[in-house]
């Protein structure tokens, strides 16, 4: 019977003792089969598989063992269920339906979506004429002079083919103060009211990093964006119940894990949220694994208390520190150095000045944090990347792996930039196919260097996938087909030299994800020693129409070995 290699060795000794190092991927083979066998029984082996392992070592098998949360084995069906003991190991036949690592959202905002999803007015509608119904119905359970909330709405898919404006919220609620936001985290549109009870008139001067919309008669449009909406702020209802906020975490962990998502980066992390991420983890509702990136409050007190990214577990870990300096994409407010198409004279706004921006930075890297600056456009990202460049140089750290959340619009001297200093970019996922009608507003020649996977991938540089949920769709089997086509729903390619091969979106989408955390020894591949994390599809990617991709549906979500969604 031949000996173990060195990598089948480290791996089956990295799952037998649950440690957080992997060793490298082989296909055991019969020897390393029956070694595992007699050193530990499997909870869980998959079989007649055709598993996407995203592992060189071993980049396609037909089924794995799984033991105390990790993948035990990986190799040939016959070897893999000689492991299994009766009435010890589960076993799933796969019958040939395809098995990928779990996916990883590195950009996303779940908490907010969750506790949204139960407290207030959903927008994604469709129409001015259904939002109108829903605030209106919401009102007349809502007593006099209390606020109506809405999040969701999205100015360019709406069937009037005009956004919502501040009369048609006074149309229909005309007694309470309402805001709509968008989707983008950027905006929101505002009644009559809710403009008067924060002393907002048509000439009340935009404030630094913020604007205030008026329409062509120079009245208020409703639409703010970004630091204006500030003036509203101390207006809101203030706080949601701790029971409200643990079943957000929970309503929403069970939506992402139905699409296949095992991993979630929590982008702009409070207090509160911390706190309903472990409530829900403790009560054994939490889905996915949360990397959570704090911001404000929070990170003040990390910081006082000598905590930083790493502190915590696999299943709820203190992620990058979190800064925003611009405006949205989506919303179409990020600075550029060029103007939106149609608006000579917009070239989008900042939400930090560079001072700003180097103070937090060397604050943050000073301390030992990894960085994540949310920066859309190039003026932007050149700004995060000189203050990047700066501490590495006066207070060099090996592999910070700060990162550059969203990364939206570069050119060659910024990608040569991210790639020298070592810089994680995050670049929307789905945007090229859903938002597609925003992309009118940028133009062809911009989207060329918009959401650059490819260019990114080409300079050698570690691409992070993000939706950035809920201004984005969070599905992967969208984000595979957005990646691959740059394709939007009417059909419109924006950025073709931009596209990726379905491989190289897969690997995005799993073992970048975990690069982007410090944890691609962790999870990412289905590997020895691994956390067993991993999805059932009903087709593989690799052979489906590139088109139809995001119909694909996600059977089964495994988290650790445990089933956490079965379709």
């Amino acid at each position: 019977m031949p000996d173990l290699t060195r990598g089948e060795f480290l791996g089956l000794g990295a799952a037998l003792a649950a440690g957080l190092g992997a060793g490298c991927a082989s296909d055991l083979g019969e020897a390393g089969a029956r070694q595992a066998a007699a050193a530990s029984v499997p909870e869980l082996v998959v079989v007649n598989a055709r598993v996407i392992t995203i592992d060189d070592g071993l980049p396609e098998a037909e089924a794995f063992a799984v033991q105390d949360g990790r993948f035990l084995a990986v190799g040939r069906s016959a070897e893999i269920r000689a492991l299994a003991a009766a009435g010890r190991t589960e076993v799933i036949d796969a019958a040939g339906m395809t098995v990928t690592p779990g996916f990883i959202d590195a950009h996303s905002h779940p908490s907010g979506a969750g506790l949204a999803e139960i407290r207030n007015v959903n927008c994604n509608l469709g129409s001015i004429a259904r939002i109108q119904v829903a605030l209106r119905e919401r009102a007349a359970r809502t007593p006099k002079g209390e606020w109506i909330i809405g999040f969701m709405y999205d100015d360019t898919r709406l069937e009037e083919g005009r956004p919502l404006n501040r009369r048609d919220l006074d149309e229909v609620v005309p007694d309470h103060p309402v805001v709509v936001g968008h989707r983008g985290g950027h905006t929101g549109v505002y009644n009559a009211l809710a403009f008067r009870l924060a002393g907002v008139t048509k000439s009340t001067p935009d404030p630094d990093g913020g604007r205030f919309y008026h329409d062509d008669d120079g009245e208020l449009s409703g639409k703010v964006a970004e630091r204006a909406r500030g003036v509203f702020s101390r207006l809101l209802p203030g706080g949601s119940t701790r029971d409200e906020r643990q079943a957000g975490i929970a309503r929403i962990s069970q939506l992402m894990c139905a699409a296949g998502l095992t991993s979630v980066h929590q982008t702009g992390t409070s207090v509160d949220d911390l706190v309903a991420y472990q409530d829900a983890a403790a009560a054994g509702e939490l889905r996915f694994r949360a990397y959570l990136l704090p911001r404000g409050g929070l990170y003040d007190h990390l910081t006082a208390a000598g905590l930083r990214t790493g502190f915590g577990d696999p299943l709820v870990r203190i992620g990058a520190v979190k800064f925003s300096a611009d405006g949205s994409a989506s919303e179409r407010t990020m600075r550029m150095s060029t103007p939106y198409v149609g608006r000579p004279d917009d070239f989008g706004i900042l939400t930090m000045s560079q001072e700003e921006i180097h103070e937090a930075v060397e604050q943050a890297h000073r301390n030992g944090w990894q960085i994540g600056i949310h920066a859309n456009g190039d003026v932007t990202i050149d700004m995060v990347l000189n203050a990047y460049e700066r501490v590495q140089e006066l207070w060099p750290r090996p592999d910070p792996r700060h990162r550059i959340e969203h990364c939206s619009l570069v050119n060659p001297d910024l990608i040569r930039r991210i790639r020298a200093a070592g810089v994680i970019p995050t670049p929307f996922y789905t945007y090229a196919h859903y938002h597609g009608d925003k992309w009118v507003e940028y133009g062809p020649e911009k989207m060329e260097w918009m959401f650059a996977h490819r260019s990114l991938l080409d300079a050698g540089i570690t691409v992070g996938p993000a939706s950035d949920f809920m201004p984005g769709p969070y599905e992967p089997m969208m984000a595979l087909q957005s990646l691959v086509t740059r394709k939007d729903e009417k059909g419109r390619v924006w950025g073709p030299s931009q596209r990726i091969t379905i491989e190289e979106a897969l690997r995005v989408c799993t073992v970048n994800g975990a690069f982007a955390s410090f944890e691609e020894h962790l999870k990412g591949s289905i590997t020895p020693g691994k956390l067993a994390d991993f999805v059932l599809l009903g087709a593989d990617p690799r052979a489906t129409d590139p088109d139809r991709l995001k119909e694909i549906p996600v059977v089964r979500t495994v988290l650790g070995g445990r089933t956490v969604h079965e379709a």
